[in-house]
């Protein structure tokens, strides 16, 4: 039987056989130079990774600012007398789950439709929810909040997270890919679903927001959830 014989090493040793048949190690130890290389990788590493992060300090003051998003009513309901009115982080909320659990398509990412759904209101921290019915032009309204999203971005602290915030959200203004038509379908979705509800619970009639939205759908996922969301408030009216 032949016996073990067991050293005690440093990082980056490695262990071969012994070309004669007794059960024998050679240990060699890489060389300090190799492992001064290794450290320094370990540490670029590290460094890099920390670049492309916010700060603690410029994350939370990034969340503190989006807080406003969970106290903010949806104006839309506001001006409705809608009791306990959502949020605008509850409307994103939803629309982060109908994005989670919709259908796999052709050229959609999916993942990136989560993301958009998370961040396409987020300029309302700052703005707040303009309505049509303010009287605010479309123009105006698009420069308020594209000031509002390069604000937050450099709250931030910039850098790659800043940057896919920001670009996601211009995407989703600018309705310039089959991600950005596809939630902004469930924009609309989430809104005539929440008026069904609150039709349901409180005895209103919302139907301006369903005529408001009649036509309007991208994609033939829009369009196939609004049809269902439409025969229901059929059999239940």
């Amino acid at each position: 039987m032949s016996r073990l014989v067991f050293t005690t090493i440093t990082a980056k040793t490695f262990l071969l056989p012994h070309s004669s048949s007794s059960l024998h190690f050679k240990i060699f130890k890489s060389s300090s130079s190799a492992a001064s290389r290794v450290s320094t990788m370990a540490s670029d590493s590290s460094s890099s990774s920390s670049a492309s992060s916010p700060s603690p300090s410029s994350a939370i003051d990034f969340l503190t600012l989006c807080h406003s998003l969970k106290s903010t009513k949806r104006a839309g309901w506001v001006k409705r007398d809608v009791a306990g009115p959502e949020s605008i982080a509850d409307h994103m909320y939803r629309m982060g789950l109908m994005a989670l659990i919709a259908n796999d398509a052709p050229g959609v990412n999916r993942d990136k439709c989560i993301k958009m759904a998370i961040v396409h209101d987020i300029a309302e921290a700052i703005v707040g929810d303009i309505t049509p019915s303010d009287g605010v032009p479309k123009a105006e309204k698009s420069r308020r909040e594209k000031e509002a999203i390069d604000h937050m971005c450099k709250l931030l602290g910039g850098g790659p997270r800043a940057e896919e915030i920001h670009e996601l959200w211009m995407e989703y203004e600018e309705n310039s890919t089959t991600e950005a038509k596809v939630v902004k379908d469930f924009d609309k979705i989430e809104m005539i679903l929440q008026a069904l509800e609150y039709e349901n619970e409180q005895s209103k009639d919302l139907e301006e927001f369903f005529e408001s939205t009649a036509g309007k759908f991208q994609t033939d996922l829009g369009k196939s959830w609004a049809a269902e969301i439409a025969s229901r408030r059929k059999k239940q009216g």
